[in-house]
């Protein structure tokens, strides 16, 4: 927790946020911060058609800062607006962070008959006012409303409370006659902290108070102090709740902003369905960093003991060194001194490469954590117009930071053996001339890759593999050899080099057993294999020479990756519909190009005659338009179809036809002919209509297999 607090405190005043607003640079000040560091600016820069209202980034008018000279690196401690002629300058100051701040101008002398304002009320806030971001630099002009324009970040004040709250004093017990002792649980049913004692003494978990609910004391003070939770009102419309989600804009709106304002042009969703929306992402998004996280804190560790390992190849070294130049007595007594310089000018710089990694490493984990603290901290927030506020720019900053964490970060810049070896072997007449020789000792060969065995896996006769180097090697590997049987226990035979560490085999027997293995190669040489895995194909209803049952029995689903962004997907991947009322296509993920196949499809929802379409189609068939409608799919569209009924597919490629049944019976003759080449299952269909795929089944009984046109191509 402690590395969140830096996210938790004032760019402006250092301190925790007290009342925290959101600029639109997503950037979060305090309001009394942001009061004091607003710069008055000129009618003539900033015209009444072009302020800003606190509703939108694109809303504001960012000043050019070429104009101001409140950020100049150059200047001499002191700020002012260049478009007053007569306003005096003003010392900046800085806050604890180190960001440069600017006091307000001191306003002239309110007449006399404003000396009696109400107390307490604050001062209202000049006209044409401006106001900088502390972080990013960007400024903008305020509109009428002012400060009031800007949403309050909840959440974050939310956050603060809980955090400060966890750092107070424990709790102690309300029972105990003397001396008090730390409360260990609070029931929110009676509202008293017990210790242990107390509690069974006085509350004991029998009779009635069984049912009450024991919390520990943190949580019980949290529900004691927590009040309803706020509603949010518009910034625009001050009496309206937030109730929807601009999806352009990006920001919680109200009705009134719909029906009156920008929004009622744009696309707006449920502000519930955005809040679950975002919350994934960003959970998904913690994933990926916390184990970005992981490795970094296994990197460390790593680089901990390099430093070890060079402090005692070092000495080791030194020790060798000193002891071959005393062999050459007298005469090698001229470059022993600058031999050892050398030798601990190689150690200094290996160890200042190396602990110069360990800091810049440590300060990059040392933010990210305080990042996934305070980010896992907003997700548990229950206000989805708050979050929603800052889930955005929170999203981006997990994305940012995961992708600093790629390639090359999480390797040493340095390795611990001193690559240097002494030559003593001239003669004593080429003293003078010893030097070191800079060997090129060939690097170890790389160690055994480890399988990724929950990425490894089968469908239908293709088999896909993942791999990795071991996570503290540090040696080179120039390419990866990927080695198979032949799915009979025979010899093992290269199905793939290359420097991938995935792979997928197609074109596999059915029903077959393969074991795998890969290896590392590099220029030293080949290592040592990885773990033999032993992969399983799907089974299928044929042996190569009986063509009475040549239908291949595959699993698969419809594809995602593929299909119209409008198809909506569920039932792991098995059902579809769809959003729009316009027809949009849906594959299966897995091709066909030899045997037989059949599939059902059950209608599951049929309204207002939607027309679906049902049949096979190339990869790259139209996604928006009805199935059949190109010369890239094969597909049946009037066939009596009404919910409850099932369609039935027919993929006979030895014969190559395509056939088309209805609840068991066939629609027609042969559909059509002479279709040759790579099939994709594949409907479409709108939003009137919700299809559930069935696979795995056996053809029907009606039906016998003919001879293939190729049998060389199926045995």
């Amino acid at each position: 927790m402690e590395e969140m607090e830096e996210e938790l405190k004032c760019p402006v005043c250092g301190s925790f946020y007290r009342e925290p607003i959101i600029l639109p640079c997503s950037h979060n000040i305090c309001l009394a911060c942001a009061r004091n560091i607003l710069v008055q600016t000129p009618d003539a820069e900033s015209p009444q058609s072009t302020r800003a209202s606190g509703s939108g980034v694109s809303d504001y008018d960012y000043l050019d800062l070429d104009k101001m000279s409140l950020y100049s690196e150059a200047d001499s401690g002191y700020g002012s607006y260049g478009g007053f002629a007569s306003a005096p300058t003003t010392p900046c100051q800085k806050s604890p962070n180190g960001v440069r701040v600017f006091p307000p101008a001191v306003p002239p002398p309110p007449p006399q008959h404003h000396l009696l304002q109400h107390p307490g009320s604050l001062p209202p806030i000049p006209r044409n006012s401006c106001i900088t971001c502390p972080q990013c630099h960007r400024s903008l002009i305020l509109d009428d409303r002012g400060l009031r324009g800007f949403p309050k970040n909840r959440v974050l004040e939310g956050v603060v409370d809980r955090y400060q709250q966890s750092k107070a004093a424990a709790l102690k017990c309300q029972l105990c006659e003397k001396s008090p002792k730390e409360a260990t649980v609070m029931c929110e049913q009676c509202d008293v902290f017990y210790c242990d004692p107390c509690r069974l003494r006085c509350h004991p978990p029998r009779g009635p108070l069984a049912k009450h609910r024991l919390v520990p004391p943190a949580q019980g003070r949290v529900s004691r102090r927590q009040s309803p939770r706020k509603i949010s009102t518009c910034t625009e419309h001050e009496l309206e709740n937030h109730s929807m989600y601009c999806v352009q804009c990006k920001m919680p709106v109200c009705y009134q902003c719909l029906e009156e304002g920008k929004h009622s042009t744009h696309e707006v969703k449920a502000l519930g369905a955005m809040w679950k929306l975002h919350k994934g992402q960003l959970s998904q998004a913690l994933n990926i960093l916390s184990d970005r996280a992981k490795e970094a804190k296994e990197f460390l560790v790593h680089l901990r003991n390099m430093v070890q390992h060079i402090q005692e190849n070092g000495v080791e070294f030194e020790a060798c060194l000193v002891a071959q130049c005393d062999a050459l007595i007298d005469a090698l007594n001229r470059r022993k001194a600058q031999l050892l310089s050398r030798v601990n000018k190689e150690h200094e710089h290996k160890l200042k490469v190396v602990r110069d990694q360990i800091a810049h490493c440590t300060v990059k984990l040392r933010q990210t954590t305080g990042l996934m603290e305070y980010c896992l901290e907003v997700i548990k927030e229950n206000d989805p117009s708050g979050f929603l506020q800052i889930s955005d720019a929170l999203i981006r900053r997990v994305h940012m930071t995961e992708s600093q964490w790629g390639k090359g970060t999480l390797t040493p810049r340095m390795t611990s053996d001193f690559d240097l070896t002494l030559d003593s072997g001239p003669l004593l007449q080429t003293i003078q001339q010893l030097d070191f020789v800079q060997m090129k000792v060939p690097s170890a060969v790389p160690a055994s890759p480890i399988l990724q065995l929950e990425e490894c896996c089968t469908q239908n006769n293709s088999a896909t593999l993942s791999w990795k180097q071991p996570p503290l090697s540090t040696v080179q590997v120039d390419g990866y050899i990927l080695e198979l049987d032949d799915g009979n226990g025979g010899q093992f035979r290269e199905v793939y080099v290359g420097k991938e560490t995935m792979c997928t085999v197609d074109g596999l027997h059915f029903n077959s057993t393969y074991k795998c293995r890969v290896k590392a190669f590099n220029v030293s040489g080949v290592g040592q294999y990885s773990k033999t895995l032993v992969m399983q194909t799907s089974e299928t209803g044929y042996t190569p020479c009986d063509l009475k049952n040549l239908a291949a029995v595959a699993w698969f689903t419809f594809d995602p990756t593929s299909a119209h962004p409008d198809i909506i997907f569920s039932n792991d991947n098995l059902t579809v519909t769809c959003n729009s009322y316009d027809d949009r296509v849906v594959l299966g993920n897995t091709g066909f190009s030899r045997g037989i196949h059949y599939w059902e499809l059950s209608v599951d929802r049929y309204d207002n005659h939607p027309d679906p379409a049902f049949g096979v189609a190339r990869v790259d068939v139209l996604k928006d338009v009805m199935l059949g409608k190109d010369d890239k799919a094969w597909a049946m569209t009037d066939g009596g179809i009404s919910k409850g009924a099932t369609v039935g597919v027919l993929l006979d490629l030895t014969r190559g036809i395509l056939i088309f049944l209805v609840n068991d019976e066939q629609q027609g003759p042969i559909a059509f002919e002479a279709m040759e080449g790579l099939y994709f299952p594949a409907i479409s269909l709108n939003r009137n209509v919700q299809v559930s795929l069935h696979t795995g089944l056996a053809i029907p009984d009606f039906y016998t297999p003919g001879q293939p046109e190729h049998p060389s191509s199926v045995c």
